[in-house]
């Protein structure tokens, strides 16, 4: 077996070749051969007028005015909401004071027992094995 490098027998040098020192002035060539844009010779900085000085001051009072006007409405939307429905709603405010309802729909930690809790959810369907099933996964 011939255990020859056929590597070194190619011909390294692929004809791409720069001159010594070519780009270590480069930049400062290609600035002095570019012509002076006018845009470049000469800037002016105006001075800052009243509004802009003044113009992030009215935006942020705008922005905390928005902010107070959305908690305004918030807070005018919910109280009227649980008042008047009471007050437009007759029919409600009387099942309200009525005990029979409130015995029967209205119930409070310790109103029902465990065992009557758990008849009710036999009696509608509920099956414990689904939730033991689904907790071991």
């Amino acid at each position: 077996m011939n255990n020859e490098n056929i590597l070194e027998k190619l011909n390294h040098k692929d004809g791409m070749t720069v001159p010594d020192g070519y780009f270590e002035d480069f930049a400062s060539r290609m600035a002095a051969s570019l012509p002076e844009a006018e845009w470049e010779k000469e800037t002016k900085v105006l001075p800052r007028s009243f509004w802009d000085k003044v113009r992030p001051y009215i935006y942020l009072a705008a922005m905390f005015a928005g902010v107070w006007c959305m908690m305004s409405l918030v807070d005018v939307f919910k109280a009227s909401s649980t008042d008047s429905l009471f007050d437009n709603n007759q029919l409600l405010a009387q099942a309200m004071n009525d005990d029979s309802y409130m015995l029967d729909y209205y119930v409070t930690e310790g109103s029902m027992s465990d065992s009557d809790l758990l008849d009710d959810l036999y009696e509608s369907g509920f099956d414990p094995s689904t939730l033991i099933a689904s907790n071991n996964q």
